[in-house]
């Protein structure tokens, strides 16, 4: 790597902000020798420009000596965030590459089947007369031997010991907050009749059933059920032509053998750091359903294995926590030097402990804040809680609250993080049956982009109620002028991972995951300087997590915290509300100085800190 041509290799003709401060920082932090450096980067500060210069400091082909890496990857978890790369003219270089999946065939007959199941993955032994001019094969031949290579964190990660991309001189890896938890998703495992192709043809154990340990059997099963997976993939590879759906069954079971393998060695190896937990849900339908032949039976079940007598289990998710051996493959070993960029990587060393890389080989570069506080302020409508127990009473509060805010903003557009479908559908049906149903619109979970889009687009005043929006999305300008948090962005205490850190106590942890969600979602409606927008608080937890997590918030989130106060909202009124009459003025997006003072939030009570046990604020967050 040569940090110092960071500046060169900056894409934009001029810095703006706090760009070439930044730029200093990061380039002394890799020439002091670290490997790996955080940039903690908040909205607006331009992380996609600074992730070009840092990738362009990567040692290239011809600098480098045969046996060195050379050249940079760039990936991000977030697909939309590789759209905005491949629509940015600064960014051209960074040479995207997506999944067989997104690509067409180019073939006569073939132009709406997708690359992964076109006749070359259907016929053994096609030779495909286009291969050149494929999209996929194009891209991946020209991302491959290209500077820069950019592609989302699934995609990286699965190209792991691939001899197409191969080891570089530098990663850099953006919106990186969530590398642990994307991690573990990745590598958990979900065996059920949505993931494994003849499901209704095994019977599966119950792994609490037996005296032995349930991880213990667990991992007998996956070597068990990998064995016949191996042999039903078999039999699909010796066929002379597959249909469509036997490539998905082929290429589905391929990718179980390597995920069960990965478990079962994984767990073997008294050597790796990972902590494995199993769930597993009751049987559904016909308890005798599933039991196949006894040949059947013997070979899911396994060693020591089930007979039809043994008492049948339900799908099995296999669960690994701070996967670290499983970054260490499919990330660390991919490149020299790493640049993980983020609004939100709140305390290096515990994100450090989480991901398996040593702090002390890790820099952290601060990155100042270029929008104005009273520009992003914070506003407390609390109602009270949005606990599972306290919802009945809290919702309707809070409807009646988003009523005088839609009000406040006539002619302005905003969104409601509802955080749950179920919350979602019953703010709909309150503020329906308010009178407001008319400015409300909604999404459901197989139309989220596009009713996204069309809320975007739309002249008028929506108010469009999203669920899991808090991150990657832009709302500029007039696209969102306010934004209302309903729920606090708890993690679902029901997860058997966050139980079993939280039995562990870490509610530090908890807390800082939670504020990291929030500090996302504060940025979606304020994107530039000279932007402005304002955020409403619902949920009274809200206010503990910033109590409980405040040493853990950068300077720039705590000025918009010290500054929460409480609006001065028009009184109820649902025609005010749709524009039936003229609504009352708010200081919501009233940006001048006379706006109301903020209240000073750190002599509140401490309270809310003197219960038994945290948990009974976020208990049963999912529900």
């Amino acid at each position: 790597m040569q940090p110092a041509r960071i500046f060169d290799a900056f894409p934009a003709p001029t810095y703006r902000g706090t760009q070439e401060r930044a730029l200093q920082d990061i380039r002394d932090a890799f020439a002091a020798g670290n490997d790996v450096v955080f940039v903690r980067a908040p909205t607006g500060s331009g992380k996609s420009l600074l992730a070009r210069a840092i990738a362009g400091c990567a040692r290239t082909a011809a600098e480098a000596e045969p046996s060195e890496a050379s050249s940079a990857y760039y990936t991000t978890p977030q697909v939309s965030q590789l759209d905005d790369v491949a629509a940015d003219d600064l960014l051209a270089d960074l040479n995207i590459i997506r999944g067989k999946g997104n690509y067409s065939c180019i073939l006569p007959g073939e132009e709406n089947t997708p690359v992964n199941q076109a006749p070359c993955v259907r016929e053994r032994g096609y030779d495909c007369d286009v291969k050149h001019r494929c999209p996929y094969f194009s891209d991946r031949a020209i991302a491959s031997n290209r500077e820069i290579a950019a592609m989302t964190l699934a995609y990286f990660m699965q190209t792991a010991g691939s001899e197409v991309f191969r080891k570089r001189d530098v990663v850099v890896i953006d919106e990186a907050h969530g590398l642990a938890e994307w991690a573990e998703m990745y590598a958990t495992i979900h065996l059920g009749p949505r993931t494994v192709p003849f499901w209704d043809d095994l019977r599966v154990p119950d792994l609490e059933a037996a005296d032995r340990d349930p991880l213990e059997r667990a991992a007998t099963y996956a070597e068990s059920l990998a064995d016949v997976c191996t042999r039903r993939k078999d039999d699909l590879l010796a066929q002379e032509q597959l249909t469509p759906a036997e490539v998905r069954e082929r290429d589905r079971l391929q990718e179980l053998v390597g995920d069960l393998d990965w478990f079962v060695s994984d767990y073997r190896d008294p050597q790796s750091p990972t902590t494995w937990l199993v769930d597993q849900t009751a049987p559904s339908g016909d308890p005798s359903a599933g039991a196949a032949t006894a040949a059947d039976a013997a070979a899911a079940g396994g060693e020591g294995g089930q007979s039809a007598d043994e008492p049948a289990g339900g799908p099995v998710t296999i669960k690994p926590m701070n996967p670290e051996k499983y970054l260490a493959h499919t990330v660390w070993d991919r490149g020299n030097k790493f640049a993980l960029l983020s609004a939100t990587i709140l305390n290096k060393d515990a994100f450090c402990r989480q991901v398996g890389l040593d702090p002390d080989d890790v820099a952290l570069v601060d990155v100042g804040h270029t929008f104005p506080v009273e520009n992003r302020p914070l506003y407390d409508v609390t109602r009270g809680k949005m606990t599972y127990e306290h919802r009945d009473e809290t919702l309707p509060k809070i409807a009646r609250a988003i009523v005088r805010i839609m009000a406040a903003h006539p002619d302005e557009k905003g969104i409601v993080h509802a955080h749950s479908y179920d919350i979602q559908e019953r703010l709909r049906d309150t503020l329906s049956d308010f009178g407001v149903g008319a400015r409300v619109r909604s999404h459901d979970r197989d139309d989220r982009d596009a009713a996204l889009e069309r809320w975007k687009a739309a002249d008028d005043s929506d108010v469009f109620l999203s669920v899991k929006m808090e991150e990657a999305l832009d709302l500029n300008g007039d696209l969102a002028r306010w934004q209302v948090l309903c729920k606090a962005p708890f993690q679902n205490t029901g997860d058997s991972r966050i139980a079993h850190r939280l039995a562990e106590g870490q509610w530090a942890w908890y807390y800082r995951a939670t504020l990291r969600t929030v500090m996302q979602a504060c940025g979606r409606v304020v994107r530039a300087p000279d932007d402005y927008g304002a955020t409403y608080l619902a949920d009274e937890s809200l206010l503990d997590c910033f109590e409980r997590a405040r040493s853990d918030m950068p300077d720039w989130f705590a000025a918009q915290v010290d500054r929460l106060s409480t609006p001065d909202l028009p009184p109820f009124d649902p025609a005010a509300a749709v524009g039936d009459a003229t609504a009352s003025t708010a200081p919501a997006t009233d940006r001048s100085p006379s706006r109301s003072e903020p209240t000073d939030h750190s002599t509140q009570t401490d309270a809310r800190r003197e219960r038994a046990s945290p948990l009974a604020d976020v208990w049963d967050t999912e529900s």
